[in-house]
């Protein structure tokens, strides 16, 4: 299980509880909601989608009124995280005009509102980091590179995007190899040659995080010399890549940090009684404490009750760094928003009323602001005129250190780039230790 993926489930969960307890956001109106296992595959988000739209019995339920109320359709869907589950899960859910908010699915492709029309999401799109990694490589004067991608939309778009800039930036590609986690070993192992061999120290590397994992343990067979990772948005703040000593350095951009107040507390206000009532937080439970909640698995020892979900260290309860747990914690309120503009007014909400689920979508149609959502204490800036909403985009640097000899391994914060096509302003700016402007090494100072 992804404890991670876990958490941006829960991360909804917990927003629709903040937006059911308040007096000011559909009031009067209780939202439901169902919770898929996409398992991270296409094949597997197409039915998804179809079971949304058809209204098939939930994987996972929490609220049994909606689910019996035939009037309780679908008007939004929250998801999917990555971009070729999200393309093709919005291909479906647009024939039948359910908008799709994704949190994590980043592929400029999906920006073309003519094959897209029902897909919004609350992170920038790749076109934006693909021209932010280009000036960052030239900031620091890496014109021989490598380069390394995702045979995905993800990654194919999102390379294509960084070649263009890159070129236009006077930076020299050596090699550009692509590949898929599940293509035959002897192709992984060709592009890890390709990378050992190879006289470019620098590489950037576009891949989800399971192409990421797959290389990286390939490349620890017999690890190359000291390699400078620019790694994209996918795998550059995912803390399991911490464990890889070579990425000590790795730099990239990700979403900012955020603090959400009050969703600590709920991830870990969870009982053995409260994870039995559903599938998913049964095998969260099952696997974090190795025991059986119903005492059937064959080996393992049952639950006893002393288990202390306080005490676990996983990304599960791991809240220190909430960037697209945030995205998620976005995308539902600025649901709720849009269905509160169809049905309510200032002061009440029509519960007779009858929308479609475009209607909802349409209300508030912005592409990649996810900064700009409101949560509890704002309402979220809409566009009317759907989908063509200008982008603000922020992304912060992140510095992975990873090395023996440093005492943690961790994440820094070392800058950020700011993209403001609506004031016309472009910056790339990195930190040192005093907060100045110039920053020249990413590693850290005990190791080297």
């Amino acid at each position: 299980m992804d404890f991670r993926q876990l958490r941006f489930a829960r991360a909804m969960e917990f927003a629709i509880q903040e937006i059911n307890n308040r007096t000011d956001l559909l009031p009067g109106i209780t939202l439901g909601y169902q919770i898929h296992d996409s398992c991270a595959a296409v094949a597997m988000s197409v039915k998804v989608a179809f079971q949304f739209a058809n209204g098939i019995e939930p994987f996972f339920n929490d609220t049994d009124s909606c689910s019996k109320s035939a009037a309780a359709a679908v008007p939004a869907v929250v998801g999917e995280s990555n971009s070729p589950p999200s393309i093709s899960m919005t291909r479906i859910l647009g024939l039948f005009g359910i908008p799709q908010v994704s949190y994590y699915a980043t592929c400029a492709c999906l920006s073309d509102k003519r094959q897209y029309p029902a897909f919004l999401r609350t992170v920038p799109s790749d076109h934006y980091q693909a021209a932010a990694l280009a000036k960052m490589v030239k900031y620091f004067g890496w014109t021989w590179i490598g380069a390394v991608r995702s045979d995905t939309d993800y990654g194919n778009y999102g390379m294509a995007s960084f070649l263009k800039a890159a070129q236009e930036e006077g930076i020299c590609v050596e090699y550009s190899e692509v590949f898929y986690r599940t293509d035959p070993r002897s192709k992984l192992e060709r592009v890890a040659n390709v990378i050992r061999r190879s006289t470019a120290r620098v590489i950037v590397a576009f891949l989800a995080s399971g192409e990421a994992r797959v290389l990286l343990e390939e490349l620890t067979r017999q690890p190359p010399p000291h390699i400078q990772w620019i790694g994209s948005d996918a795998w550059i703040t995912h803390p399991e890549f911490l464990r890889f000593n070579m990425c000590a350095g790795a730099i990239g951009f990700g979403v900012p940090r955020s603090v959400i107040p009050g969703l600590r507390e709920f991830l870990l206000d969870l009982s053995p009684a409260q994870a039995l009532k559903s599938p998913l937080l049964t095998e969260f439970w099952e696997s974090s404490f190795s025991c059986s909640l119903k005492g059937s698995s064959e080996g393992a020892r049952k639950c006893n009750g002393s288990e202390d979900i306080r005490a676990l260290q996983n990304p599960y309860t791991d809240t220190s760094q909430l960037r697209i747990t945030n995205m998620v914690y976005k995308a539902t309120y600025a649901i709720a928003h849009a269905i509160h503009g169809v049905i309510c007014n200032d002061t009440q909400c029509d519960k007779s009323a009858k929308f479609t689920p475009w209607q909802s979508g349409g209300k508030c149609g912005l592409d990649a602001v996810g900064h700009q959502f409101g949560g509890p204490q704002g309402r979220p800036q809409c566009n009317t005129m759907l989908h063509q909403a200008l982008v603000c985009t922020q992304y912060t640097i992140s510095d992975s250190l990873s090395t023996k000899q440093c005492p943690i391994h961790s994440q820094s914060r070392i800058g950020e780039w700011l993209f403001q096509p609506c004031r016309l302003k472009k910056r790339l700016f990195l930190l040192d230790e005093t907060n100045q402007s110039q920053f020249h090494s990413f590693y850290c100072p005990l190791c080297h």
